[in-house]
């Protein structure tokens, strides 16, 4: 039997969870519940505060529940326990290969002045395909007018539904930092603090020190500390490769788990809205990233895509860019060809700063938000929201639902009620899955680019 490549494991995993969401959502009634002797469903299948898996609390209606329905919740749990081992395992290895490779990285660079010229042109390029992807979303919605397609009685359906989450998103804008306090907060007063609690721009600022002071003292005594970061980050990469053997069996069970939580109904009444962001989306991913690279960097579009599939499987299993950071750190180094200290600065980097994917949905979501209330916004307006997003996307803090926090910000600054953003929260975990393959595919094409200016691009 030939070989199956782990990319194309990944693909039917991602299919068959596709399908066999798609068939529980569509065949599992409350009728199916009721023949089990669930009367209420949510009460069986309730979880604990914070926990993933069901554990169900007293309900006079399910006291006919037997072995059958048991057997359901437990393979829901067996489900969600293969996602979150997979899931949990890229987040116990980010932050490592994040302080480790970076650490190295900059140690090899051996010069500040270049550290500091492929600093900025790394954030120079972050900045300008973040800005474009925002004028493409905005283009896409001035011209599909998205917010039109969604009826009075839906409206006011997801308002009703989503009220509390809408309400929590709103108050958690308070808990964002000012610009200033940012700035200040990205030096960490205790860095094995940051490393703890994962904060990444913490731990890059932690790393960027670390590799700029090894550059600074005698070779013979930095030697045997980057060697040492050096043989953590290979160990780090052999655990990634033993990880990706389970991404399959996760990507299916995320992905279904994903499609049976959102509904056909609630994607059927927002199709429009889903897919205008897809299609936004898609033009960044297949068409500006590969005209860049082709301008800039001279890469060929096959060579670029089937190289960075697995980082773009798990990132739209996972949903995270951190977690997919060290299969994109792999992926970009041993199948692009780019150096590991290019790719161990440039994607950690850019897994924190560089939210093109998001900044778009921001955007998108602004304009189908003011057109399903009936705003028109002006030019200025929509300018507003490509600088804001712009920088929210930079800016976003390491918050749950941090991504709807801050497209509350970007509302608040052209005057749209953000309770319309209950509309969209229903599909907003399958849109999540497809803005963060756009993040990471920034990251690795910006490494790519940053590499052949560098002349650290290994030909194909």
């Amino acid at each position: 039997m030939p070989k199956v490549a782990l990319h194309w494991k990944i693909v039917i995993g991602l299919v068959l969870g596709i399908a066999v969401g798609v068939l529980i959502d569509q065949l599992w009634t409350p009728g199916t519940w009721r023949a089990l002797g669930v009367g209420d469903p949510g009460a069986y299948m309730a979880k604990r505060s914070g926990e993933v898996f069901a554990v169900g609390r007293p309900s006079d209606q399910n006291e006919g529940a037997g072995a059958p329905a048991a057997a359901v919740r437990a393979v829901s749990n067996v489900n969600a326990l293969v996602g979150q081992f997979f899931f949990r395992a890229l987040r116990f290895i980010a932050v490592p290969i994040v302080l480790c490779s970076l650490t190295v990285g900059v140690a090899s660079l051996g010069d500040l002045k270049r550290l500091g010229r492929i600093g900025l042109r790394t954030i120079a390029i972050f900045v300008v395909t973040t800005m474009l992807s925002v004028a493409i979303g905005l283009t896409l919605a001035n011209v599909i007018r998205p917010g039109h397609y969604v009826d009075e009685a839906k409206r006011s359906e997801f308002t009703a539904q989503y009220e509390s989450r809408v309400a929590e998103s709103r108050q958690r804008t308070q808990e964002v930092p000012s610009l200033w306090q940012q700035a200040v907060d990205l030096v960490p007063a205790n860095p094995f603090e940051a490393v703890s609690k994962a904060a990444m721009l913490q731990v890059i600022v932690f790393a960027l020190v670390i590799g700029a002071g090894l550059t600074m003292i005698p070779e013979s005594k930095a030697a045997p500390v980057i060697a040492f970061f050096d043989a953590l980050t290979q160990a780090i990469v052999k655990l990634v490769g033993l990880v990706m053997l389970t991404a399959p069996y996760a990507v299916f069970a995320l992905v279904c788990q994903a499609i049976v939580a959102i509904g056909l109904d609630v994607l059927g009444a927002v199709i429009v809205y889903a897919l205008t962001l897809v299609a936004g989306l898609a033009i960044v991913l297949f068409g500006l990233y590969p005209l860049m690279l082709k301008v800039l960097a001279g890469y060929g579009y096959a060579r670029f895509f089937r190289g960075l599939s697995p980082a773009m499987l798990t990132a739209f299993s996972s949903s995270s860019s951190n977690a997919t950071l060290p299969v994109t750190i792999e992926c970009t180094e041993r199948r692009l060809g780019v150096s590991e200290r290019i790719a161990s600065f440039v994607c950690p980097l850019g897994a924190t700063i560089n939210m093109a994917g998001t900044a778009m949905y921001q955007g998108i979501a602004a304009l189908f938000i003011a057109q399903m209330v009936g705003m028109e916004l002006s030019v200025g307006q929509q300018i507003t929201i490509v600088l804001t997003a712009t920088l929210a996307a930079i800016g976003t803090p390491g918050i749950p639902g941090a991504g709807v926090v801050m497209l509350v910000i970007v509302l608040d600054a052209v005057g749209v009620p953000p309770e319309g953003i209950a509309v969209i929260l229903g599909v907003d975990r399958l849109l999540d899955m497809c803005r963060t393959v756009v993040n990471i595919a920034g990251d690795a094409a910006t490494a790519v680019m940053v590499a052949k200016g560098e002349g650290e691009l290994r030909p194909a």
